[in-house]
């Protein structure tokens, strides 16, 4: 049973450190990524979003990113703006 315990914490631990690397080597590759700024009628190749920001609480327009690959495997940055979080209703 001791054994069992052990092998399950190893394994969980070793899925849990390939999940990390792979961040990290994300996070890498974004970084040497240019921001390209969205414009109306920008023709966009998305095959796969990786990431979105998180909106701000203001009211108005602000800005928001989308790191996405294209077609072709390679990755972007879109940079556009988009309405706060922080308007009420009522």
């Amino acid at each position: 049973m001791k054994i069992l315990k052990i092998a399950l914490i190893l394994a969980l631990g070793g899925i849990g450190s390939q999940a990390f690397a792979d961040d990290s080597h994300s996070t890498a590759a974004t970084s040497n990524t240019p921001v390209e700024n969205y414009a109306y009628g920008t023709k966009l190749d998305i095959k796969k979003v990786i990431a979105v920001s998180d909106i701000p609480d203001q009211c108005g327009p602000v800005p928001a990113q989308m790191t996405y690959e294209d077609s072709n495997g390679q990755r972007h940055i879109l940079q556009y703006q988009v309405m706060g979080t922080g308007c009420s209703n009522g």
